[in-house]
């Protein structure tokens, strides 16, 4: 999920409309569980962290949203979870710990208030962080290491962005004129370039090919105008990693919704596989 400005939260768009599809789809299905990873909670050192709340979390302040759309918002976080993830990760030598502290942000619950409403998920969930070192082939085994929990009717999902670049943004479209979706001039062609390149790699790739293909764009001559830090695409590593086995190989991805913003802002939304049938 592309999660896009904190604007994303509280306005009508594409990627909110496919949000809540896919909470209908999880509350239709009977989800067990979601494992998230964001792109605003990193850790220092070796290891990473696992949010292991016993109540509902604190939520940080979202800028140019109404509190109301989403102080009311419960997140039940499922100890219990954490720590079968926390046991997935140790069987892959991957240091971690579990957080009873951590206080939520909106990458995570800007998407879980379009998938769920106003009240908040019926699902009960945990958080991955990163660390700061956003080293790829680490946040891909993280990925790989939890991939086996799809078959226990557990949801994965990273809140990233395709292009996130804050520093190539229109920002006066929302400090001055509160309208995040303003397009008063097309984006630049790194912008333009690069979303188009990364939706070829995420949807033209599966298996192994398709960890190789995220890795990989963070080498291409465009990446850095694209992202200025590495926290936004750390989550779609992450996904690659719960998605690109062998086993994965004859599944398709999709690109199933989009919206620009601050002019240069791409927020587009990937599938990974397809929902099995049900009656």
């Amino acid at each position: 999920m592309s999660h896009g400005s904190t604007m994303m939260l509280g306005e009508d768009s594409a990627p909110g409309f496919f949000w809540r599809q896919v909470g209908q789809e999880a509350k239709r299905r009977g989800v067990k569980g979601i494992v998230w990873m964001g792109a605003h909670w990193e850790c220092t050192g070796e290891g990473f962290e696992i949010a292991a709340n016993p109540t509902t979390p604190k939520k940080q302040p979202v800028g140019w949203v109404d509190p109301q759309k989403y102080t009311d918002l419960q997140i039940p976080v499922d100890v219990n979870l954490a720590k079968r993830v926390q046991s997935l990760l140790a069987a892959k030598g991957i240091p971690s710990k579990l957080n009873p502290d951590v206080e939520w942000v909106h990458d995570t619950f800007l998407v879980m208030r379009w998938m769920f409403g106003d009240k908040g998920p019926v699902i009960p969930c945990t958080l991955i962080s990163t660390n700061a070192y956003y080293d790829p082939w680490k946040l891909v085994d993280i990925g790989s290491a939890i991939r086996e929990l799809r078959y226990e009717n557990v949801l994965i999902i990273g809140t990233g962005g395709t292009v996130h670049n804050l520093y190539r943004n229109k920002w006066s479209n929302i400090v001055l004129h509160r309208d995040n979706f303003a397009q008063d001039t097309p984006p630049a062609e790194f912008a333009l370039d690069f979303r188009t390149i990364a939706e070829d790699a995420l949807t033209k790739n599966t298996g192994p090919a398709l960890r190789s293909a995220v890795m990989r764009l963070m080498r291409h001559p465009l990446y850095r105008d694209a992202h200025g830090t590495d926290d936004h695409w750390a989550p779609v590593l992450f996904v690659a990693g719960a998605c690109g086995a062998e086993e994965d190989i004859p599944t398709r991805n999709y690109a199933p919704a989009e919206c620009w913003e601050l002019v240069n802002m791409a927020n587009t939304q990937f599938q990974f596989g397809d929902w099995d049938p049900v009656d």
